[in-house]
C-alpha cells in the first residue's frame, strides 16, 4: 500500500499518533502481559505501560495548544505522573528525551522527528543504571539509528516512519540473541513489544492507514460517571463499617470479544449478565459487537475474570478492595476530627520522617502498619502504583521527609522517580520483596534522620531471604526446568527454585531450600487462597524438620500467592 508523501508534522498528527498509540497499547495490553518470562499470574507489563501510555495521552488532550513542543512536553509529563513499572518509567523517559528535542518546534519535519527519537534513545539509556541489551532499549535505539539514516535520504515523515517501524521490529525479534533467557523461553522482550506497537501508530496515523473505530470501546466516560456514583454514597459515609459491606471486591474488567485463546462461548448478553448477577452487586454491563465493560462489586473476583476469559480476552482488570477503602475514609476522618480538635491521637502524629511502603492485602498492610508505616499504597505484584500515586502518598503525609519501600523491583524506578516531584527529601530502600520491606522496617527510628534511616533500613535488606510461592499460567521452559500451566512454583529470591504439582509439598520443599546453618526464623504469610491450617502445618514441618527454629504466622490476604516465607 502506497501512502502521500507528508513532509511536516503538526500538532493535528502529533495529537492522533499520541492517541493512537494509547489506543494500540490498550488493545495489546494482554498480549504483551503474556511474554512475561516467569510463567506467574502477575505479567503487567502491557498493563503499565498501556496506563502509562494513556496518562500522557489525556495530558496531551488537556493541552490547549497548537505548538508540538508544547504537546510533547505535555505528553511527557503526563507519562512522568502515569508512569508504572519500569516498563512504564522507561518509557515516559523516551518521551522526555522526544519533548527535550521538539521542545522549540512549531511542526515536526522529518530531521525533527528523526533527531527526537535519537534524544529519546540517548535519554532513555541514562534514565537506567546498568542498561542490558535485549529489551526496550535495544529497540529505541535500533529505531532510532534507522530514522538519522533514513532522514538523510528523504524528507517524507512516512517513508521515514515506515523504515523506523521496519528496524524496530527486526530489533525486538533480535532480543532472544542478545537476551539468552527470553530465547529459552521462546519470547521477545515484552517491554520492546509495547514500543513497536506505539511506534507502528506513529506509522499508521501518518500514513493514514490507522482505523480509530478498530480501537473504539465504549464510552470510558459514561462508566467512569455510573462507577462514581454507584461509589459515591459509601466514599462519603465515614460512620459505614467496612465489616458490613457484603460485597467486598469493586472489579472491572474490559473483553475483547471472540478474541485470545481462553474464549469458547459466543456472546450473548442476557446469559453474560445473568450469571454476573449471582455474583454481586452494583453490576454494569455495556458492549458494542467487539467490546464488553463490566463493573460489579463481588466477594469472588477471580469468576468474574474467568467468565470474561470464556468469551474473550481480557483487555483490562482492575479490582479494589472496598473495605479497605473505606478503612481508610474513617482513618482520615477521625485524623482530622483530631486535627480540628488539636488532640491528634499519638499513633496517628506524623513524624518527621514518613515511611510509604507499597503492598497488597489487607493483612500485609496492617503488619507494616504495625511496625510504624505511615502510608501503605495498595499494589505490588498484580498492580505497580504509578509516579503521581507515590508523589500523593508522600505529600498526603505532611512529612518533612519520607522513606518509600517499594517491595517489589518493578516499583523502583516510579519510585525513584518520585524523589524530584515530591517537594520534600526522599530516599528509596529497595526493598524487593514484601518480607524484605519488613525487615527493613525495623531500622526504622521515627526520631531519625532521614539519611540515617535509609542507612539503616537498607542494610537489613540482606538479613532476609524471601520466597514466594504460586502457580504457573502457561507452560514454559526455564533454567532447566519444564513447567507446566497449574504448576506450583517456590521462586527463592527471584529464581524459580522448585516446581511441583502439590501446593503444600513446593511449599515445604521452598522452605527446605533456604534454610541454612545460620536459619534462626521462619516465618510464613499466607494469603488469601490459603488457609490458616495449611500455615500451620507449615510450621508444624518446620519444627520437626529443625527444633531449633523459631516460628511465625502471620495472615496477609495476598493474591495470587499463597504463601510468602521468609527465613532470617
Amino acid at each position: 500500500m502506497t501512502s502521500k508523501k507528508v513532509t511536516t508534522i503538526t500538532n493535528v498528527e502529533f495529537g492522533k499518533m499520541i492517541n493512537a498509540a494509547a489506543a494500540m497499547l490498550a488493545a495489546n495490553a494482554e498480549k504483551i502481559n503474556k511474554l512475561n518470562v516467569f510463567p506467574v499470574p502477575d505479567g503487567d507489563t502491557g498493563t503499565n505501560m498501556s496506563l502509562s501510555m494513556a496518562s500522557g495521552a489525556q495530558y496531551e488532550r488537556d493541552a490547549l495548544d497548537t505548538q508540538i513542543g508544547a504537546l510533547a512536553k505535555a505528553t511527557s509529563k503526563g507519562l512522568l505522573m502515569g508512569a508504572r513499572g519500569n516498563s512504564g518509567v522507561i518509557l515516559s523517559q523516551i518521551f522526555r528525551g522526544f519533548a527535550n528535542s521538539v521542545a522549540d518546534k512549531d511542526t515536526m519535519s522529518a530531521r525533527d522527528l528523526a533527531d527526537a527519537l535519537m534524544e529519546a534513545a540517548q535519554v532513555a539509556y541514562k534514565s537506567v543504571m546498568k542498561p542490558t541489551e535485549g529489551t526496550i532499549l535495544t529497540v529505541i535505539r535500533e529505531a532510532a539509528s534507522q530514522a538519522n539514516q533514513s532522514a538523510k535520504e528523504t524528507d517524507d515523515v512516512v517513508a521515514l516512519m515506515a523504515a523506523v517501524t521496519k528496524a524496530a521490529q527486526a530489533a525486538l525479534d533480535s532480543t532472544p540473541d542478545l537476551l539468552p533467557v527470553l530465547k529459552e523461553v521462546g519470547v521477545v522482550d515484552s517491554g520492546g513489544q509495547g514500543l513497536v506497537f506505539v511506534l507502528r501508530a506513529f506509522y499508521e496515523v501518518l500514513s493514514g492507514q490507522f482505523n480509530e473505530n478498530e480501537l473504539t470501546a465504549p464510552d470510558n466516560a459514561e462508566l467512569d460517571r455510573m462507577v462514581e456514583n454507584l461509589h459515591a454514597g459509601a466514599q462519603a459515609d465515614s460512620n459505614l463499617d467496612p465489616a458490613d459491606i457484603k460485597y467486598g471486591y469493586c472489579t472491572e474488567i474490559m473483553v475483547e470479544i471472540a478474541r485470545g485463546t481462553t474464549f469458547d462461548k459466543q456472546f450473548d448478553y442476557q446469559e453474560f449478565y445473568d450469571y454476573l448477577a449471582q455474583l454481586g452487586d452494583s453490576l454494569l454491563v455495556i458492549n458494542d459487537d467487539e467490546i464488553v465493560k463490566v463493573h460489579v462489586h463481588t466477594e469472588d473476583p477471580g469468576s468474574v475474570l474467568h467468565w470474561g476469559t470464556e468469551y474473550g480476552s481480557l483487555v483490562k482488570v482492575k479490582v479494589d478492595n472496598m473495605r479497605d477503602q473505606q478503612q481508610a475514609v474513617i482513618d482520615e476522618q477521625k485524623r482530622q476530627d483530631a486535627q480540628q480538635s488539636g488532640q491528634l491521637p499519638q499513633t496517628t502524629k506524623v513524624p518527621d520522617v514518613a515511611v510509604i511502603a507499597v503492598a497488597a492485602g489487607d493483612g500485609v498492610a496492617e503488619l507494616f502498619r504495625s511496625l510504624g508505616v505511615y502510608t501503605v499504597i495498595s499494589g505490588g505484584q498484580t498492580m505497580n502504583p504509578s509516579t503521581a500515586d507515590i508523589v500523593q502518598a508522600i505529600q498526603d503525609s505532611g512529612a518533612k521527609a519520607a522513606v518509600i519501600l517499594p517491595n517489589n523491583s518493578n516499583i523502583f524506578m516510579a519510585a525513584e522517580q518520585s524523589v524530584d516531584l515530591a517537594g520534600v527529601p526522599v530516599e528509596v530502600v529497595k526493598s524487593r520483596t514484601v518480607q524484605q520491606g519488613l525487615s527493613a522496617m525495623l531500622g526504622y527510628n521515627p526520631e531519625g534522620s532521614l539519611a540515617d534511616n535509609a542507612a539503616e533500613m537498607t542494610a537489613l535488606l540482606a538479613e532476609v531471604k524471601s520466597a514466594q510461592v504460586t502457580q504457573a499460567v502457561r507452560d514454559t521452559s526455564l533454567n532447566g526446568r519444564e513447567i507446566q500451566h497449574g504448576d506450583w512454583l517456590g521462586i527463592v529470591d527471584g529464581e524459580i527454585e522448585v516446581v511441583g504439582k502439590k501446593l503444600m509439598t513446593v511449599a515445604t520443599d521452598t522452605i527446605q531450600a533456604m534454610l541454612d546453618d545460620d536459619s534462626e526464623i521462619v516465618t510464613v504469610i499466607y494469603g488469601q487462597d490459603a488457609k490458616k491450617r495449611d500455615a500451620e502445618s507449615l510450621m508444624k514441618w518446620v519444627q520437626e524438620y529443625d527444633e531449633d527454629l523459631e516460628t511465625e504466622i502471620h495472615a496477609g490476604k495476598q493474591p495470587l500467592y499463597p504463601f510468602l516465607i521468609s527465613v532470617e
